[in-house]
C-alpha cells in the first residue's frame, strides 16, 4: 500500500518532469539560404520577437543579369505550446502592399538539443514548418543565427 509520503513524492516528481520536458521557444532570427557568391539564389528569414510578433522575409535573385530580385514579406503574431509554434495574421492589420504573404494557420516545430542530452552531439536550434496554406513553406527548416 502506498503511503501519503510516496504519493506526494510521485506527484512532485511527475510535475517536475512535465515542466522540465517542455521546451521554451527561443525568440530571435532564424534563417536558411541557398545563395551563391554573387548573392543569387533564395533566402528565407524569420524573426520571432519577444512580444510574440513575427516578420518573415523571402528573398529570391534568379541567376542572370536580366532577372530582377524579388522580396516578399509576412508579419503577424505567434504563440507556442510545448515545442509547437502557431502563426496568425490579421487580414486588416498584417496584410498590405508590402506584407503580401499570409502565414495565418501555419504551424512549426521548435527543435533544439534537450538539456538532458549530455552527449557531444551538436544539434542546431531550428524551426521546421509542418503545416501551412503556402505549399512552399511546408517542410521549410530555418536555423537560428
Amino acid at each position: 500500500m502506498l503511503s501519503i509520503r510516496n504519493i506526494v513524492f510521485c506527484g512532485f516528481l511527475s510535475c517536475h518532469l512535465a515542466v522540465f520536458a517542455q521546451l521554451k521557444v527561443d525568440h530571435g532570427v532564424y534563417q536558411v539560404d541557398f545563395l551563391d557568391d554573387e548573392n543569387e539564389g533564395i533566402q528565407y528569414t524569420l524573426t520571432l520577437n519577444e512580444d510574440h510578433t513575427f516578420k518573415f522575409h523571402f528573398f529570391r535573385k534568379p541567376k542572370g543579369a536580366n532577372n530582377p530580385q524579388e522580396n516578399y514579406y509576412a508579419k503577424g503574431t505567434w504563440a507556442s505550446e510545448n515545442n509547437s509554434i502557431f502563426f496568425d495574421a490579421e487580414d486588416v492589420l498584417d496584410l498590405n502592399e508590402e506584407y503580401t504573404l499570409n502565414l495565418k494557420n501555419s504551424k512549426a516545430r521548435f527543435n533544439t538539443k534537450s538539456p538532458r542530452d549530455v552527449s557531444a552531439r551538436v544539434v542546431k536550434t531550428s524551426i521546421k514548418f509542418y503545416d501551412s496554406e503556402l505549399f512552399w513553406v511546408k517542410g521549410l527548416e530555418l536555423f537560428k543565427i
